[in-house]
């Protein structure tokens, strides 16, 4: 890493954390302008549905690895 890259990480963790999600979100959006800002609002809204499910204790978490081996076993006997 060049020191000038260093300094500009170490800047963005000390933004607050609403620059810095506006950050990430303008990053974001330079590596795919074409996006489309409908299906990139379907999914941050599906997401916030699904972290409150989990906050709220409707859900848990499955770990991937255990998801795909259940997934293997069900699909491939």
């Amino acid at each position: 890493m060049k020191p000038s890259e260093s300094g500009l990480f170490h800047d963005a963790l000390a933004l607050p954390e609403g620059e810095r999600l506006r950050l990430v979100d303008t990053l974001l959006e330079s590596l795919h302008p074409d996006a489309d800002p409908q299906v990139d609002a379907a999914w941050r809204d599906e997401a916030e549905r699904r972290l409150a499910r989990l906050d709220a204790g409707e859900c848990t978490l499955v770990d991937g690895e255990a998801a795909f081996r259940r997934l293997r076993a069900k699909y491939h006997g």
